[in-house]
């Protein structure tokens, strides 16, 4: 494993996916057990995509982790799509973590809410009364984290939970991921957490795999701290750790 740093941004490339996912969760675990030792209860925010498996399957196997303590949120949601529906994000996290683990509780973002403005304000209030202390993330192959792509990325905010229109780039993404055969099948908006309920947490961690992130990943660490590039805004956390295999990692 290499590591070296980007401004604040600790980057880690791993010799292969999996052990890129090892790393990322025995690092993650070591936080969480310290917080758990330091605090009643963690809360913390999962990314939904399959850049994720590795990590979340290495995450769940760790030891010593008292998850009946630990608060649960994700991150993103497809406007119109209720939680159980084959390609929801709730309908992955609840595959691949949420009912594998005895969390105190999780709290799921409702696509298919009647009321988009009101769920956007039911989810922030959930939020600011859970500070976040854990978020464990990807990057897009635009460079955005969770839904804020550039165009709707805005580093500073207002408001914590929003909707957002999807860019092309990153419906088109969903495709290459497998998650919908055409970019047709892509909504095209979702809920997402805005850029500060993210970097407001005291700790990142961000898994990277594949080729297809791999100009993603080079964007992140070297182009300017804009919101053309969401990412990089990592670059001034004072807790993020970049995850990345000999794919995502080639330009490196």
């Amino acid at each position: 494993m290499q590591t070296f740093t980007c401004e604040k941004l600790t980057v880690k490339k791993a010799g292969s996916r999996a052990e890129m996912g090892r790393i990322a969760a025995a690092d993650c675990a070591e936080t969480l057990r310290a917080l758990l030792a330091e605090k009643e209860t963690v809360s913390m925010i999962f990314a939904a995509a399959p850049s994720q498996n590795e990590t979340l399957a290495a995450l769940i196997a760790e030891p010593g982790i008292d998850w009946t303590r630990v608060i649960a949120f994700h991150m993103d949601e497809y406007v119109g799509l209720a939680n159980d529906h084959p390609q929801s994000f709730g309908t992955y996290l609840r595959e691949h973590v949420f009912s594998l683990l005895p969390f105190k509780a999780v709290n799921y973002l409702k696509g298919d809410a009647a009321d988009p403005a009101e769920e956007c304000a039911r989810y922030g209030k959930l939020l600011a009364d859970n500070p976040v202390d854990i978020v464990c993330l990807g990057i897009g192959e635009n460079g955005h984290i969770a839904f804020n792509d550039p165009g709707v990325a805005d580093f500073d905010d207002p408001y914590p939970v929003k909707l957002a229109e999807l860019d092309d780039v990153c419906r088109m993404q969903q495709v290459h991921d497998g998650c919908f055969p055409t970019i047709d099948d892509v909504p095209t908006h979702a809920f997402t957490l805005t850029i500060p309920s993210l970097t407001n947490a005291k700790h990142l961690f961000c898994s990277v795999p594949a080729a297809t992130k791999a100009e993603a990943v080079y964007r992140t660490c070297n182009e300017e701290i804009t919101e053309n590039c969401p990412a990089t805004i990592m670059r001034k956390h004072d807790h993020a750790i970049l995850y990345c295999d000999p794919d995502s990692g080639v330009k490196l």
